[in-house]
């Protein structure tokens, strides 16, 4: 039986490179490639993905972990992940790891994940120093995405939530809104979210340099989720006079709040001004202003800055970014700071200046 290294002995080349010849790898030029498929081809050698992968001691396999997949955000980033993964010949091992702490130890604190992959991206993981002090130890290729902890050496891919809180809140200010509620995320959250902090001082420093000092009767928590907004707006209506405009650090927020107002007949935008961060795919059908975020950007790139060090490199990670995006890098384009992508304002029928009385 003809096995991968007759294949490499034939075409005088390392089984790692046969192993990504036949798997069409771009690593590899175009008259290797050639010289491989032919001594493939002479020998009757049936390609077997699992073994042309251990043939080079590689998995061909990397592992994506997420809070919570059902959520907009982390399954729009997994899928553009997924995509150029496949593109390249590797696999996808998903961790969902929904709240739950055993599953969160068994992923993040064991070294079984060193023999199931390649390299890891954590998509707004949140890390104790545990988990941090394990995957480090580990010594796998990894990436961040969104805001959350970071391990020594991993790059990170996100958006500045600072920048997002301060233009939402900013578009309500210059259509004459002063009175702005805001829906933040719950401190007390089994996801452990920091994005919501970021995107709270945001709103609380477009405030100021507004000349406005924040109501924190008009800042209330709850989870980034429809029904979450729904709690924080009803909350909202109880407590007394009502805010002209609502600042929602999620867009699923933001759509629970909608229907809040809606429920205590109260029309936006003319009695309240909603808006809202993401640009969700339901966004615009439910005519919601937004700060667009690049989810599927954010998952694409961190996937191209993952395959790099292991030998994939079809095209310059941060080809299209200018400087400041890309961040400062050291040896071959290893970023040290976060890899910051644009957001932009999206205007829809959700928001208006406020109502005359």
């Amino acid at each position: 039986m003809t096995k991968i290294d007759d294949v490499a002995r034939l075409a005088g080349v390392s089984t790692a490179t046969v192993s990504r010849a036949l798997r069409g790898l771009p690593t590899v030029s175009a008259a290797t490639r050639h010289r491989v498929l032919a001594a493939a081809e002479q020998l009757q050698y049936a390609v077997s993905p699992s073994a042309s992968r251990l043939a080079g001691g590689k998995t061909g396999t990397v592992a994506v972990v997420v809070p919570r997949i059902t959520r907009w955000f982390f399954a729009t980033v997994v899928e553009a992940v997924e995509d150029h993964l496949h593109e390249n010949g590797y696999d996808l091992l998903l961790y969902n790891l929904g709240g739950r702490e055993q599953t969160r130890r068994r992923v993040l604190r064991t070294a079984d994940l060193h023999k199931r992959v390649d390299a890891i991206i954590l998509v707004a993981t949140p890390l104790r120093p545990a988990d941090v002090t394990a995957l480090t130890k580990l010594d796998l290729p990894g990436v961040t995405i969104s805001s959350g902890s970071g391990v020594p050496g991993w790059p990170c891919v996100r958006i500045d939530d600072v920048a997002a809180g301060r233009s939402a809140t900013r578009h309500l200010l210059d259509l004459g809104h002063t009175r702005i509620a805001h829906i933040s995320g719950d401190p007390d959250d089994e996801l452990a979210f920091t994005t919501h902090l970021d995107r709270r001082r945001g709103y609380q420093e477009a405030l100021r340099a507004a000349g406005i000092r924040p109501d924190p009767t008009l800042d209330i928590e709850s989870q980034f989720t429809i029904d979450g907004g729904t709690r924080a707006a009803t909350e909202l209506l109880a407590r007394g006079e009502l805010p002209t405009a609502i600042f929602a650090a999620c867009d699923e927020m933001a759509m629970g709040a909608m229907t809040a107002l809606r429920d205590a007949g109260l029309r936006v935008p003319q009695d309240v001004s909603v808006i809202g961060v993401d640009d969700h795919y339901l966004a615009g059908a439910l005519g919601l202003s937004t700060i667009a975020q690049p989810a599927a950007e954010q998952g694409l790139l961190a996937a191209r800055i993952l395959l790099d060090p292991l030998g994939v490199r079809a095209a310059d990670p941060y080809a299209g970014l200018v400087p400041s995006q890309a961040g400062a890098k050291t040896g071959r384009d290893t970023p040290t700071r976060p890899v910051i992508l644009p957001t932009r304002l999206v205007v829809r029928e959700s928001t208006a200046p406020p109502r005359a009385h």
